[in-house]
C-alpha cells in the first residue's frame, strides 16, 4: 500500500488493491474472506459507522431470519457473515433487533481486525487503466478492485405517486411508539404489503392503533420458496396470531395508491377506481428502496431492469468491479437476505485471489461450511434453493 499526505488540506493519496465501499453486512462478510487470505493492502470504506442501516431501524423491528447457535452441528447461523461466528450465540437473540445486529457486525470487525473507516464518504468513482480512482472525503485512492456493498437502504423508494412527500417512508421512523405517540385515533395508513409493511402494521396494532394496510399484489395472501416475493414465516404467523386476536389490523389488496392530498391537517389517500381512504394522521410509505446503485450505475449493463454480473458477480462491462450483498442476481433470482448472498462473498474474493496470485486454500473452509456457492443452477426463477 502506498500512502502520501498532503499537508496542506490532510487529504491523503493512496494505492490499495481492493476497495470495499460499505459497512454492512455485505461489506464486512466480504472483508473478513479477504483478511482469510491474508490481503493486507485493502480498506472497507464507510461513510456512517458499521453496520449504520441496520442502526437505523425502528427500535421494534426484527431479523426475519432466525438465528441458532448450530456451528458446532455443521450448520451457519442464517445472518452469519462468516463461518466461525453466530449472532444468536454473540447476542442471545433469535430474532436480533437492528441495533443488536449491528454490534455483531462491530464484534466481527473487531475479531478479524478488519480495516474499517467510517465517517469516509466516497464522492465519485472512476475506471481508468490502472483500476479505479476513487475520490472521498479523506482523499483520493488508486484501487486495483473496487467492491462495490453499499446497500440500499439509503436510497428509499419515497416518491412512488403523486403527494408522497405528504408521507412518511418507514426507513425513517426510528421508533413506531413514538411515532404513534404523534397519531389521533383515526386510522393509520400503510402503503405496501410486504415485510416492512407488514411488521410496521403489528407494531402500531400493538399500539393500540387502528391500521389499514393497502396493497396492489397482497402478498400476504400468497406462499412460496423466496421471502423477498412474500411474507417470511416470521411475519406470517405473527399476522395470522394478529389477526385471531382481533387487532385492530385490515388487509386491502387489488389497490394501487395513486396519490395523496393533504387539505387542513387530513390526508386523502386515493387508489385504484377512485377508492379513497381519509385520516388525520400521516401515512406510511412501505415501498421498498431505490434499485440503483447511486455512483456506480453506468459502469454496469443492465437487462430486464437487473445489473448484468459475471459469474463471479463481476460487472459485463467494468472489469475490476464486483457487486456484493442483497442487489446481486443471477438468472432472474436476487441474492437478497445475508443467508443468500453470504453464499458469494467467497467466490469473488477467490477471484480477486487469483488475479493477484495470492494463495487460495484459505477459502476452502467457506467450501466445506456451504458458504462458496459457484453452481448457479440452484437460481431458477420459479424454485429457489440456495
Amino acid at each position: 500500500m502506498l500512502l502520501t499526505v498532503n499537508s496542506e488540506n490532510t487529504r491523503t493519496h493512496e494505492s490499495l488493491d481492493v476497495a470495499i465501499v460499505g459497512a454492512g453486512a455485505a461489506g464486512v462478510g466480504i472483508g473478513a474472506a479477504l483478511a482469510d487470505l491474508g490481503l493486507d493492502s485493502y480498506a472497507i470504506l464507510e461513510r456512517d459507522e458499521v453496520g449504520a442501516s441496520f442502526r437505523q431501524w425502528p427500535e421494534e423491528m426484527r431479523l426475519i431470519t432466525p438465528s441458532f447457535p448450530s456451528n458446532s452441528f455443521g450448520c451457519r447461523d442464517l445472518n452469519a457473515v462468516t463461518t466461525d461466528t453466530s449472532p444468536a450465540f454473540a447476542l442471545d437473540r433469535e430474532h436480533p433487533t437492528g441495533a443488536e445486529y449491528a454490534e455483531y457486525l462491530q464484534g466481527v470487525v473487531e475479531f478479524h481486525d478488519l480495516p474499517v473507516r467510517t465517517g469516509v464518504e466516497v464522492e465519485s468513482v472512476r475506471r481508468d487503466d490502472d483500476g479505479f480512482v476513487l475520490h472521498t472525503s479523506t482523499g483520493v485512492i488508486q484501487s486495483r478492485f473496487v467492491i462495490w456493498a453499499a446497500g440500499q437502504f439509503g436510497q428509499p423508494n419515497d416518491d412512488p405517486f403523486p403527494g408522497a412527500s405528504h408521507c412518511v417512508h418507514n426507513s425513517r421512523v426510528g421508533s413506531w411508539s413514538a411515532f404513534a405517540d404523534e397519531c389521533v385515533e383515526d386510522p393509520i395508513v400503510i402503503v405496501g404489503g410486504y415485510e416492512s409493511g407488514i411488521d410496521a402494521a403489528l407494531a402500531l396494532a400493538d399500539l393500540g392503533h387502528e391500521v389499514l394496510v393497502v396493497d396492489e399484489e397482497g402478498p400476504w395472501q400468497f406462499r412460496g420458496p423466496d421471502p423477498s416475493e412474500v411474507l417470511s414465516p416470521y411475519t406470517s404467523q405473527r399476522l395470522r396470531r394478529a389477526l385471531e386476536h382481533d387487532e385492530p389490523i385490515a388487509l386491502e389488496d387489488g389497490i394501487r395508491v395513486e396519490r395523496v392530498d393533504v387539505e387542513e391537517a387530513t390526508f386523502d389517500v386515493t387508489g385504484t377506481d377512485g377508492e379513497s381512504f381519509i385520516t388525520r394522521n400521516r401515512p406510511v410509505l412501505a415501498t421498498g428502496f431505490e434499485s440503483g446503485l447511486g455512483l456506480v450505475d453506468e459502469y454496469f449493463e443492465f437487462e430486464n431492469g437487473q445489473r448484468q454480473l459475471t459469474e463471479r458477480d463481476e460487472s459485463t462491462t467494468t472489469p475490476g468491479l464486483f457487486l456484493a450483498g442483497p442487489r446481486v442476481a443471477h438468472n432472474g433470482q436476487e441474492f437478497c437476505f445475508i443467508y443468500k448472498f453470504r453464499q458469494r462473498f467467497a467466490v469473488v474474493a477467490d477471484e480477486i485471489a487469483a488475479r493477484l496470485d495470492i494463495d487460495r486454500t484459505p477459502l476452502e473452509e467457506y467450501r466445506e461450511k456451504d458458504m462458496f456457492l459457484e453452481d448457479l443452477s440452484c437460481c431458477e426463477p420459479d424454485m429457489c434453493d440456495c
